[in-house]
C-alpha cells in the first residue's frame, strides 16, 4: 500500500502534522509504514481524521473525539467505496449516515457535516498519481496490486477494477480480489459478470460467506430467486450469524410462497438484531 504522508493528510484534513501524529499514537488509526518507518495512511484513515478535524474545529474535548471515533472506526466498512457515506457531528457524538442507515443517533445544537465524496475527490490525484508510479515501477505482486486496489475504490472505481484485474492476472486464485471485483461489476450494473466473479471466489472457498450472500444479491438481481435461496443457505452455513442472510431469505420465500421458511428466517433475523443491540 502506498498510502498518504503525514503532511498530505494533514493539507486534506485541515489538521497539523503534529496533531495527526499524535491521532496516529493514539490508536485510533492503524497507519502503515512507509520508508524510515514513516507513517502511511490509508482513505479510511483519511475519513476518521476529516471527522476529527470537524469535530475539534466544534470546541469539541478531545477526550470525546477520541471516543466518538473509537465506536466510529469499528463501523466504517473496509475495502468498499465510502462516497456515499456522510458523517456527522451532533453535539458531542459522530453520526454516520449511509443511505438510510444511521449509526450513533444523537441529539444536539450543533450540526456539522461533510460528504465523503468531496475528501475523495481531493485524494483522487494522488491516489492516481500513487498507482501510476508502481506501475511504471513495475514488479508489483498480485497481493500489493490486490492493496492498491483497494485505496483506489473509493476516489477511482474504474482504476480499481483495472487493479484487481492486475492481481487477477498475476494469481488468478486470489479470492479476495474475486469477491471485491465482482463487488464493483455489480454497482457498474454487470450482475452477470459479478455473478461469475463470485462463482470463482468460491470455487477457491466455499466457505467464504461473503462471497455467497453476494452471490445471493446478484442472483436476486438477474431473476433468479431460487438459485438466490441457495446462495444465502450457503452463505448461512459458514456464518449462521449473518443477520442480513435471513432477512433476505425470509423477502424470498415469501415471494415464491413458503410462508412458514419466510417466517422462520425473519425470526432469526429479529434475534440476531436485538441480540447484537
Amino acid at each position: 500500500m502506498h498510502g498518504y504522508t503525514t503532511r498530505e493528510v494533514a493539507e486534506l484534513v485541515g489538521l497539523t502534522p503534529r496533531q495527526v501524529r499524535s491521532f496516529a499514537r493514539s490508536g485510533l488509526l492503524d497507519p502503515g509504514r512507509g520508508p524510515r518507518e514513516a507513517y502511511r495512511f490509508s482513505f479510511q484513515d483519511l475519513v476518521l481524521l476529516r471527522a476529527a478535524a470537524a469535530l475539534r474545529a466544534a470546541d469539541i474535548p478531545m477526550r470525546r473525539i477520541r471516543r466518538s471515533l473509537e465506536t466510529l472506526k469499528a463501523q466504517l466498512p473496509r475495502g468498499r467505496t465510502l462516497s456515499e457515506v456522510r458523517i456527522t457531528a451532533e453535539g458531542d457524538d459522530v453520526v454516520v449516515r449511509d443511505g438510510d442507515a444511521r449509526w450513533q443517533p444523537d441529539s444536539g445544537q450543533l450540526v456539522l457535516d461533510f460528504d465523503v465524496s468531496d475528501l475523495a475527490a481531493q485524494v483522487a490525484p494522488l491516489a492516481r498519481g500513487a498507482a501510476a508510479a508502481l506501475d511504471q515501477a513495475g514488479g508489483l505482486t498480485a497481493d500489493e496490486w490486490y492493496e492498491q486496489a483497494l485505496e483506489l475504490e473509493a476516489v477511482a472505481p474504474d482504476e480499481a477494477r483495472a487493479a484487481y484485474e492486475r492481481a487477477l492476472a498475476l494469481d488468478p486464485s486470489h479470492v479476495d480480489a474475486h469477491v471485491n471485483l465482482g463487488r464493483l461489476l455489480h454497482e457498474e450494473g454487470r450482475p452477470d459478470d459479478a455473478e461469475a466473479e463470485y462463482r470463482r471466489a468460491l470455487a477457491l472457498n466455499a466457505a467464504y460467506s461473503t462471497a455467497a450472500f453476494n452471490l445471493g444479491t446478484a442472483l436476486e438481481d438477474l431473476g433468479r430467486p431460487v438459485e438466490a435461496v441457495q446462495a444465502y443457505q450457503q452463505a448461512l452455513a459458514s456464518d449462521p450469524g449473518l443477520a442480513d442472510a435471513h432477512f433476505n431469505l425470509s423477502r424470498l420465500y415469501e415471494q415464491l410462497g413458503d410462508r412458514l421458511a419466510a417466517l422462520r428466517h425473519l425470526r432469526s433475523y429479529k434475534q440476531l438484531i436485538e441480540a447484537g443491540a
